[in-house]
């Protein structure tokens, strides 16, 4: 059992949207965290010796049949429990308490009141605004509970049985919008569960070296470099623990943004003196695109074709046992690990479609942990700014921001442009902390314009800043329009073919981040 991971919380999932938000708020507060399935075995839940269990929220009613259950050994465990909404509502209705729908419904910001001292809310404020998301509520709490908190909905806004440390919210603590809701999980993580803040970069990467150590032995391993920062800092981080039996294959498939190309190959084979096997597919690439201007399409193409690039030259090394992936956490939830619960969204295997002659492990070292952890590791990793902090990219890179038919002279338009405003975004201190993400889209429309005392007829370019943070949702950046005017009249005048800049002031819902 890793060391590390002793006393941290397990997070049983019941379908809620916040459950990734739960077990980041834990680690944010220097504990390990990690999201289960709510019907998962009790050696899987317990293989990390939990110092307690949070019971997330989720869309059903506890009174229905086929609602997801409470096992039973979380409460034989005598170890503290949290439910929040729906996890409240099932601890009451496991432990013999009434839940019913509510006449009134509370979806958005209340106010509670908590007048008894529990150590769940000490030292708060006896008033607290959090946000409430649901349409059950606790008509009698289980035997041995009291009120801890109230609502002018919810008269049993939070309830507890001091003696066997269960505690219940109908908020949801774990959201930007309960301001003080950290505070209440700091309670429950330290005052309650007693456990002890090292959830910290710097462990994480001696107890990952270890681990890689472990596993692969004497064995080869083989990377897929994107330069994104999941598979840069997992290959660092492996390099780290086995230097020269770890090789890279970096496939330039000419989609990438501005100089990104120069500085993989850069940095990974002279600064992180890596094994670095670069292939410049540019012009394979582009001679497969040509004609398709689907997105999906698009998407399919690249995809395959990296895939045959990718094992043609694996296939020339030898003794190759692992291939490593930068997979992340949020790819791993998302995936829904095997939870009935839980709603797949989108299924993840980085280098997927790989041959089965090839037969190779995986290796991903990074797939416990989220975005913003990745990008601590990596800083102390010792990778550079430009690495560590790189916006997120789509796999298909620019081939879906240059919209309709893909070609060279296309393509070089819409980096440029997109430097130029990646420029200035960093110029005005806006690029790293102002945007979570910031880009060009290149249109295949045309417009009419007037350059010198001539009409020209050129091409569109959209520029898109969201701020957001989860991704799940996200909103237009009102960016300062000194800025949005400087970007356009450098674009218009330093790249050719370009005649208009437009802004995209659209929020996800109902658009998205991306384009196609």
């Amino acid at each position: 059992m890793d060391k590390l991971k002793c006393g941290g919380i397990a997070v049983l999932d019941y379908g809620s949207q916040y459950t990734q938000l739960i077990a980041r708020r834990i680690r944010e507060l220097g504990v390990y965290s990690e999201v289960y399935a709510y019907d998962g075995s009790a050696a899987r839940i317990n293989r990390h010796d939990p110092a307690g269990y949070i019971l997330s929220g989720g869309p059903e009613s506890v009174y229905q049949a086929g609602a997801p259950c409470l096992q039973r050994f979380l409460l034989d465990s005598g170890k503290p429990v949290l439910g929040i909404c729906y996890g409240m509502q099932l601890l009451t209705h496991a432990l013999g308490g009434l839940v019913d729908s509510a006449a009134q419904k509370e979806y958005g910001p209340a106010t509670i009141t908590h007048a008894q001292r529990s150590p769940l809310f000490d030292n708060l404020p006896g008033e607290l605004d959090v946000w409430m998301s649901h349409g059950d509520r606790i008509e009698a709490p289980p035997p041995g509970f009291a009120a801890l908190a109230e609502s002018e909905n919810s008269p049993y806004a939070a309830i507890g049985d001091l003696s066997r440390q269960y505690y219940g919210v109908q908020f949801h603590p774990e959201v930007n919008h309960s301001p003080q809701g950290k505070d209440i999980l700091a309670n429950f993580l330290f005052e309650i569960c007693r456990c002890r803040e090292q959830w910290t970069p710097a462990a994480f990467i001696d107890d990952s070296v270890a681990r890689i150590r472990k596993t692969v032995g004497d064995e080869h391993v083989l990377l897929a470099l994107s330069g994104g920062v999941d598979s840069a800092v997992a290959g660092a981080l492996i390099h780290r623990a086995i230097g020269e039996q770890l090789t890279a294959i970096f496939v330039d498939h000419g989609m990438l943004r501005l100089g990104e190309a120069d500085d993989v190959i850069r940095v990974f084979r002279q600064e992180q003196e890596m094994s670095l096997i670069a292939v410049n597919a540019v012009e394979l690439f582009l001679d497969a695109l040509s004609g398709v201007t689907e997105p999906e399409a698009k998407r399919k193409t690249i995809g395959k074709l990296f895939i045959d690039v990718f094992s043609a030259e694996a296939r020339k090394l030898q003794d190759i046992r692992f291939l490593a992936q930068g997979t992340i956490y949020p790819d791993v939830i998302e995936s829904a690990a095997g939870s009935k619960a839980a709603k797949t969204i989108k299924s993840h295997h980085n280098v997927g479609g790989l041959p089965a002659d090839l037969n190779f492990e995986l290796l991903e070292p990074l797939r416990d942990l989220f975005k913003d952890e990745v990008r601590k590791i990596g800083e102390e990793l010792g990778l550079p700014e430009a690495i560590v902090w790189r916006q997120p990219f789509p796999g298909p890179g620019l081939a879906i921001r240059c919209l309709g038919e893909l070609h060279w002279e296309r393509l070089e338009k819409l980096r440029a442009a997109d430097a130029i405003f990646a420029s200035e975004l960093a110029d005005a201190g806006l690029l790293r902390r102002g945007t979570a993400q910031s880009f060009a889209v290149l249109l295949p429309v045309k417009s009419v314009g007037v350059m010198g005392d001539n009409r020209s007829y050129e091409e569109v370019i959209v520029l898109r800043a969201v701020t957001t943070d989860d991704f799940m949702t996200a909103d237009w950046a009102r960016l300062p329009y000194d800025l949005l005017a400087r970007v356009s009249a450098r674009i218009v005048n330093e790249v050719a073919g370009i005649n208009r800049v437009t802004y995209d002031i659209t929020s996800k819902p109902p658009g998205t981040i991306e384009w196609e």
